[in-house]
């Protein structure tokens, strides 16, 4: 059987597999999914004798909220502890493999791995690897040369490793989906990541200039103490901070800030700004109506919000909130672009982008 590995947050893995379920069926191809309990991972099993890659090329990641990063399964492979390499070399022998596929590797490890010896293990594994690959003709002899995969291997521990690859162009461009990102110590709060995420997710970054430069002015909603506040002013801009709670001194005295104490929902501008971000944490229809209303009145061009799941049925919350926020841009006559995600440092949110294109 075909399997693919689909990797989210942990305790997320019911609603990525429900999910991909979903556009799978769309797309034409059925399938089931087994969750692993809290680890991060799952398979989604295909149904017949459709191929996985197939259904990589017919659903693209980028359109998943909860899945961070896939790959399709080749197998799993046991790992002797007298010859790895030689295991995984005579694993994917035995796949009949092309060598002319993948030009790199990449060795992973489950989000939730605590044991220390096993990641030293698997920094020190990949040069080895990779060299035992290319010396047997499986790789690639450099790996800067173009391929249409990558190969994939996820180290569930020292004994047994699943072996798979990934597809150039439908992976996630971190691995894993996480970004690496540092909180300088100036930040108010560690919520100022999360809109780092977002941008680094959602926009293309030879267009950040675009998006972000150029003195542009945005309106931060629910803005206390300021963590996405703070990533505005980073990018030069001038915000309107709407929030009752105090703002972080520091941060004021940018001079790139006006504080407006307010009801975040309530509060609307005199002049449309470039952007507006929210970040409050309250039912997510409310929210997903008030980013459809600021777009309906063109209040905005770009918009970055959260939406806070319940505990019980998320992805059958997402739906709702989708299907409010695409009628209400379409019943708005609006030409929109929207993504969302379930990005890594989200907790029970997802994190939403509109972009206005007319």
């Amino acid at each position: 059987m075909q399997q693919i590995m689909l990797i989210c947050r942990p305790g997320f893995e019911t609603e990525a597999g429900q999910e991909l379920t979903d556009q799978a069926a769309a797309a034409g191809i059925f399938g089931f999914f087994q969750p692993g309990k809290n680890t991060g991972l799952l398979r989604f099993t295909i149904g017949g004798n459709e191929p996985a890659e197939e259904l990589m090329r017919r659903v693209a990641l980028e359109d998943l909220v909860f899945t961070r990063d896939w790959f399709a399964v080749l197998g799993d492979c046991e790992l002797p502890v007298q010859d790895r390499v030689g295991a995984i070399l005579a694993f994917m022998n035995d796949q009949g493999w092309q060598g002319n596929r993948c030009a790199r590797l990449e060795v992973r490890l489950p989000e939730t791995n605590d044991d220390r010896d096993l990641g030293n293990f698997a920094r020190k594994w990949v040069a080895p690897l990779s060299k035992g690959l290319r010396g047997a003709g499986l790789l690639k002899d450099d790996p800067e040369a173009p391929a249409p995969a990558r190969l994939e291997i996820l180290l569930a521990g020292f004994t047994t490793a699943v072996v798979g690859y990934s597809l150039t162009g439908n992976r996630a461009p971190f691995v894993g989906g996480i970004p690496r990102l540092r909180l300088p110590a100036s930040a108010p709060s560690r919520s100022a990541l999360k809109l780092e995420e977002a941008w680094k997710v959602f926009l293309p970054q030879e267009r950040w200039l675009e998006y972000l430069g150029g003195g542009k002015k945005a309106v931060d909603l629910g803005a206390a103490p300021g963590g996405w506040t703070w990533q505005l002013v980073r990018q030069g801009m001038m915000v309107t901070a709407v929030d009752n709670g105090p703002m972080n001194p520091e941060l004021m005295a940018s001079g790139h800030v006006e504080h407006v104490e307010a009801d975040g929902y309530a509060w609307r501008p005199k002049r449309a700004v470039d952007w507006m971000v929210c970040d409050i944490v309250d039912k997510p229809r409310r929210t997903a109506r008030m980013a459809v209303d600021w777009m309906g009145e063109k209040l905005c061009r770009y918009t970055v919000f959260n939406l806070k799941l319940p505990m019980k049925k998320r992805y059958e919350e997402w739906l709702v909130c989708r299907e409010i926020l695409v009628q209400g841009l379409e019943d708005a006559g609006l030409h929109c672009q929207l993504k969302a995600r379930h990005l890594y440092h989200d907790r029970e949110e997802i994190t939403c982008f509109i972009e206005r294109l007319d």
